[in-house]
């Protein structure tokens, strides 16, 4: 066998004569490494496809099913308290609601206002144009029922001291003396400056003076508690009310005292029955508005 070798700096090429022994021990030489070489990658590529093959196996795809059951299942257990909280919340502002509902009606009937202006049994009418080119976004629920929450309780509050507002507005218009002591009748004698009846001289009339007949009813004119009952002189058989804010309002001349002391009357509820006791020319009640322990002239109350 002939081996022709060239060399970069020589100028010609050298042939060697290899004899057939060591040509055969060469090439097989060259054939052992050739066949270290592909056996080292058979193996190495085998130990790949084992490799992908255990990946792909039954047993590794139940485990990787498995554990995604169990983080599925978690994640859905997360997003069921999430659901069952967001419910409860829910369930608290529709409770606030209710009351707000039931507080409007009401605060609509204690104001006298047309229950047409604030229907508080359908949703308020609402609208405008559709807002373009706002891309939709998932909502923070949580941050939402805080602000609803928070709008609710506010509200709540504000109507619960408007209500406290319409109570003693009531409660004073209840309490303050307004109108006639008697049913039926009519002035005889005015608040101020007069002619004693009895003895003609001058004198001051603290009162005003109702004619009527014997027995007729005489009323309280506001909401308050009987403070007094029994004879003064002069004044004959005297009921007393006191009605609070420092108003108290006298009742006198009477034939027959109906209420007790400490009592509870409501406006227009009879106290007694019209008499001619005490210093008197006739049936008539003496009636008289105090404030503060001063009287002032009834008239500004009872409106004539």
């Amino acid at each position: 066998m002939n081996v022709i070798l060239f060399l970069r700096r020589a100028t010609s090429a050298h042939r060697i004569h290899v004899s057939g022994p060591l040509a055969l021990g060469a090439v097989s030489l060259v054939l052992v490494v050739l066949l270290g070489g592909a056996f080292y990658a058979g193996l190495h590529l085998g130990e790949r496809s084992n490799a992908a093959f255990a990946a792909d196996s039954p047993a590794e795809l139940r485990r990787i099913a498995a554990q995604q059951k169990t983080e599925i299942d978690r994640m859905r257990e997360q997003l069921q308290q999430r659901v069952d909280s967001i419910a409860a919340r829910m369930g608290q502002i529709n409770a606030h609601v209710l009351r707000m509902d039931a507080l409007g009606k009401r605060l609509v009937q204690m104001a006298d206002i047309d229950s047409r202006e604030f229907d508080f049994t359908t949703p308020p009418a609402t609208g405008g144009p559709e807002t373009a080119g706002v891309a939709p976004q998932v909502p923070d629920l949580t941050a939402m029922l805080d602000r609803l929450e928070s709008r609710l309780m506010l509200r709540d509050s504000q109507m619960g001291a408007l209500e406290n507002l319409i109570m003693q507005r009531e409660l004073r218009a209840q309490i303050l003396p307004d109108g006639r002591p008697v049913k039926r009748g009519f002035i005889s004698s005015y608040f101020g400056d007069r002619q004693d009846p009895l003895t003609g001289h001058g004198a001051f009339h603290t009162g005003v003076d109702f004619a009527g007949n014997l027995n007729d009813p005489v009323v309280s004119v506001g909401a308050g508690v009987v403070t007094f009952v029994g004879d003064q002189a002069g004044y004959g058989a005297v009921v007393e009310v006191t009605h609070g804010d420092g108003y108290v309002t006298r009742y006198a001349h009477n034939a027959k005292i109906i209420v007790r002391r400490g009592d509870t009357v409501q406006r227009g509820q009879t106290l007694a029955l019209m008499g001619s006791s005490g210093r008197s020319t006739g049936p008539h009640v003496h009636f008289e508005v105090l404030r503060a322990d001063r009287p002032v002239n009834p008239l500004s109350y009872i409106g004539g």
